[in-house]
């Protein structure tokens, strides 16, 4: 998805603040954002990809606007309503519909301390063989679609070397769209910054990404 969230390599925001010491959490509030964000997708609305969407999906102007754990409670707020879990005049109100009926929370506290360990594996397996191998000189898509993807502008119609193979994972597109998990091979591309970037980069420096069969063709 071609939205503002995909800044990489994009100019003229100034630089990165890089807080020494930085705690986990600046707020309390934050803390309690990641625990809500957790606990709602136990409902099995959604999964991580879509999770990841609902935050793409913001306006421009409230992406660029929202501290992290906003933006964050923001995606959980709309996702939340997309689904039916809540209403937004349940939000605006603070508080649940007197009229709804009440649930029984999918998970317990000993249930999410078993889960947080292992998470939801994304790692399948297929009959199809890797189309690549390590070492071999790979080319990226020039377009994408609307949708999720983990290809980055910044890193479309550019060539790398496959460095290493991970399996086969679910594909984030597909996987996002709660229709499928779409499994592919996953690659680890290594691109030479001036390959990205052009001459003005350091030649000595290099971008590694982890990139889904789809994204990829021979660069010959």
């Amino acid at each position: 998805m071609d939205s503002v969230h995909d800044l990489g390599g994009v100019e003229g925001f100034g630089p990165v603040p890089v807080e020494q010491d930085e705690p986990v959490f600046h707020h309390d509030w934050e803390s309690r954002v990641l625990a809500m964000r957790v606990l709602m997708g136990f409902w099995g609305k959604w999964n991580i990809d879509a999770n990841r969407h609902s935050l793409e999906r913001l306006p421009p102007a409230e992406y660029l606007s929202l501290s992290y754990y906003e933006k964050w409670a923001a995606g959980l707020v709309n996702i939340s309503v997309e689904k039916g879990l809540i209403t937004r005049d349940e939000v605006a109100a603070g508080r649940p519909d007197p009229a709804a009926g009440k649930q029984t929370p999918p998970v317990d506290p000993k249930g999410l301390l078993s889960f947080m360990p292992k998470g939801r594996p994304s790692a399948r397996d297929i009959e199809a063989t890797a189309a690549f191998a390590v070492g071999d000189q790979v080319r990226t898509a020039r377009n994408m679609h609307s949708g999720h993807t983990r290809l980055p502008r910044y890193m479309r119609d550019r060539v790398g070397e496959v460095v290493l193979r991970h399996g086969v994972h679910v594909l984030p597109d597909v996987s996002a769209t709660l229709t499928a998990d779409a499994p592919e091979h996953l690659y680890a591309v290594r691109f030479d910054a001036r390959e990205l970037w052009g001459d003005d980069a350091d030649v000595n420096h290099t971008v590694t990404a982890d990139l889904w069969e789809s994204y990829l063709a021979p660069a010959g």
